[in-house]
């Protein structure tokens, strides 16, 4: 998966500032390059767990499509737990088509790992980080 470093930066800010509640978004684009990162509400504002607002989840869903844009991937963050999945994580993944991108601030450094999650079964998911092309 393909993204743009200010998309990186982007959701490294965001779960900086929501810490120690997880933050979560959603990554939108096409094919196999993230072009946009959408912050949501997490509606559980806990520190390890997180659930999107259905009202949000529908405006990114319509904003994607008039965009021409799919939904590629989820992110979260783990404010004090490593850039893996949970065994929660793992058992909420809904779509084995997109990549969660987890974001660790562990210990004060910043870590994002990409992960597909299919049938209970985690793999790492390689992330690209470039600059966009024009």
């Amino acid at each position: 998966m393909i993204l743009n470093p200010g998309i990186v930066e982007q959701m490294i800010a965001h779960a900086e500032r929501e810490a120690p509640v997880e933050a979560c978004g959603y990554l939108l684009g096409a094919r196999n390059r993230i072009t946009r990162h959408v912050p949501m509400t997490n509606t559980d504002h806990s520190e390890d767990h997180f659930t999107f607002d259905p009202a949000e989840q529908f405006a990114v869903a319509k904003a994607a499509r008039k965009d021409g844009l799919t939904l590629t991937g989820i992110y979260h963050s783990h404010p004090s737990s490593p850039a893996r999945p949970s065994a929660e994580d793992v058992k909420l993944a809904f779509d084995p088509a997109l990549v969660y991108v987890i974001i660790s601030l562990m210990n004060g450094t910043k870590t994002v790992k990409g992960f597909h999650i299919r049938q209970g079964t985690v793999e790492a998911e390689h992330l690209i980080i470039e600059e966009e092309h024009k």
